[in-house]
């Protein structure tokens, strides 16, 4: 499950990333910058339950 949470995050950084570098994308930055946090907090409270 963790492994699966470190994905998404590298995923949706680079989504963002992607998204600052070709200023046309500026809402992939938005969407991988929501999903990232998201994903954090996700990964974050499933660790509290573990």
């Amino acid at each position: 499950m963790l492994k699966l949470i470190g994905v998404l995050l590298v995923l949706w950084l680079v989504l963002t990333l992607i998204g600052v570098i070709l200023e046309g994308l500026f809402w992939l930055a938005v969407i991988g910058a929501v999903l990232f946090v998201a994903t954090a907090i996700w990964g974050w409270l499933q660790n509290q339950r573990a």
